[in-house]
């Protein structure tokens, strides 16, 4: 069984998860409630749980104020938010568990799976962390983001990200400081993830940082230098694209 805590200050929220829990996920023992930081830290010091079900907005604080008072390695968490897209990205750049309101009960069901495979390992305690760095900044090129590879979690911020390029179903990710990484992910996904003011697909096997890029050189579609000296192919059906993005 998961020892489980749920920490909402809506009681009806709290009501709906117990009931989609109860139905959907069986193995989850629900030890106890809090509606409060102060009242989740006692819970969770009695009652010692596997995993938190945290909401983040909690009356005049939020779930990240009690995060931030937690010993690392404490608790496994699903995030549960009604927040906007832009923090939205910055769950998902940091590779932590996260559910929108209202809840739905696969994506629930998925979401414990996933905790049930994970170990408090320090990846996991790293992604926290890197939730917590991204979510006090908001800002696109101070944020990190969590990377699968075969052997765990590499994190990297996306101003070092020189640009992508697809490997079949593996990314290798170039960085400024010349490093390339394997990811386990495809390039798709990462044109989904990143963001567009910054990262554009130019080519069905290419991603580039908009930021990066040396110059440009014509051709039928065309070929950019970037500033390691590398250069990329420009997909003609993605030329007039490209060049209004940059010329903007």
């Amino acid at each position: 069984m998961i020892r489980t805590v749920l920490v909402d200050d809506e009681a009806d929220s709290i009501g709906v998860l117990k009931n989609l829990l109860g139905t959907h996920c069986s193995e989850v023992n629900i030890v106890g409630e809090a509606d409060s930081v102060e009242g989740a830290l006692q819970v969770i010091g009695k009652r010692m749980p596997d995993l938190l079900f945290l909401d983040i907005g909690l009356n005049n604080e939020n779930g990240f104020d009690l995060l931030n008072r937690l010993e690392p390695g404490t608790v496994q968490v699903i995030f549960v938010t009604a927040w906007d897209t832009h923090a939205i990205q910055a769950f998902k750049y940091s590779a932590v568990d996260y559910l929108l309101k209202p809840v739905d009960g696969d994506e629930l069901r998925k979401a414990v799976d996933r905790v049930s495979r994970k170990s408090l390992e320090k990846g996991a305690e790293e992604s926290l962390k890197v939730l917590l760095d991204n979510i006090s900044t908001l800002k696109i090129v101070q944020q990190k983001m969590a990377v699968p590879t075969m052997n765990g979690l590499t994190f990297i911020f996306l101003q070092d990200i020189l640009r992508l390029e697809a490997k079949s179903n593996y990314t290798d990710i170039y960085l400024t400081s010349g490093e390339r990484i394997v990811a386990t992910r495809t390039i798709k996904e990462y044109e989904n993830l990143l963001p567009e003011s910054i990262f554009y697909r130019i080519h069905n096997s290419h991603i580039v940082n908009l930021n990066k890029v040396k110059n440009y050189q014509k051709g039928r579609g065309g070929f950019l230098v970037m500033e390691d000296g590398s250069t990329v192919e420009v997909a003609f059906r993605r030329r007039e694209e490209f060049l209004r993005r940059v010329l903007k």
